[in-house]
C-alpha cells in the first residue's frame, strides 16, 4: 500500500535573529527521524520538501537518498502574518518578547497568543485581513496531499519534510474533524515527529500522528 510519511522540521531558532534556521538540536532530530524510519526499512521512493530553509534542512538528512522535490504548498502558514493581522502587530517568531514586556522569549506564552491568534483567523475565514486565508491555507495543503497520494505506485513510500502546521491540518482534513480542532493538534506536534498517511482504494488515511518515540528516548523532544 502506499504511503507517505510526514516529517516536521527539527527545532528552529525561536527567538533568534531568523527563526527560519535548524538549531544544533534540529538538525539531531532530522538525524534520529532519519535514524527511526531507517531502522524499519522505510525508504522513501520520493522527498518532497516545503521551500523553507528549515524544511529543507531537515530533507537533508535524506540527501544521499534523493534530491528533494520543491513545493512550496507544503509551507507553515506565515504566523507573523497571522499575528499582525488578529490583534498582535508587534510579535513573531523571532521577536517573542514583544508579548512578554521584554522578558525574553517565552515559547509557553507565544504559543498562547498565536492559538487566539489562529482561532480568529479561521473564524474570520476569505474576510481575513491576513495575505492568505484559512481557506486558502487548507486548499492548498489538500490539494499538495492529493496530487503526492494520485501519483505513488504500490509499495511506494513519498517523504515530505513540512511544518507543524500542515501536519495539522491534513490531521484535521483526513478525520474530518471542525476546524478548532487544528489548533490542538498544532501545539502538540513534535520537532522531527513522523505522521504516517496510507492510500488506499478507500482514499487516502490517516494512519499515524506525531510519532516521537525516537526523541524521547534520545532526549530530544521539543515542540518549538
Amino acid at each position: 500500500m502506499p504511503q507517505i510519511v510526514l516529517v516536521r522540521h527539527g527545532q528552529a531558532s525561536f527567538g533568534g535573529a531568523d527563526y527560519d534556521v535548524l538549531s544544533e538540536l534540529g538538525v539531531r532530530q532530522a538525524a534520529l527521524a532519519r535514524a527511526a524510519l531507517d531502522a524499519r526499512r522505510v525508504t522513501p521512493t520520493t522527498i518532497v520538501s516545503g521551500a523553507l530553509r528549515r524544511q529543507l534542512g531537515t530533507a537533508a538528512a535524506w540527501s544521499d537518498v534523493a534530491e528533494p522535490r520543491i513545493d512550496a504548498r507544503w509551507n507553515e502558514y506565515d504566523s507573523a502574518d497571522v499575528l499582525h493581522a488578529h490583534g498582535f502587530p508587534d510579535a513573531s517568531l523571532e521577536h517573542p518578547e514583544a508579548l512578554t514586556a521584554g522578558a525574553g522569549a517565552d515559547s509557553r506564552r507565544f504559543q498562547e497568543v498565536l492559538d487566539v491568534a489562529l482561532a480568529a483567523w479561521i473564524d474570520a475565514g476569505e474576510a481575513s485581513p491576513a495575505n492568505e486565508s484559512w481557506p486558502a491555507f487548507t486548499g492548498r495543503v489538500r490539494a499538495a496531499l492529493d496530487e503526492i497520494a494520485g501519483g505513488l505506485g504500490s509499495g511506494q513510500t513519498a517523504l515530505v519534510a513540512t511544518s507543524g502546521g500542515v501536519i495539522a491540518a491534513v490531521a484535521m482534513l483526513l478525520l474530518d474533524a471542525p476546524p478548532a480542532q487544528f489548533l490542538a493538534f498544532n501545539r502538540v506536534t513534535a520537532n522531527a515527529g513522523l505522521t504516517k498517511v496510507v492510500v488506499g482504494r478507500s482514499g487516502t488515511t490517516l494512519l499515524s500522528f506525531n510519532e516521537h518515540a525516537h526523541l524521547d528516548a534520545a532526549g530530544a523532544v521539543t515542540y518549538r
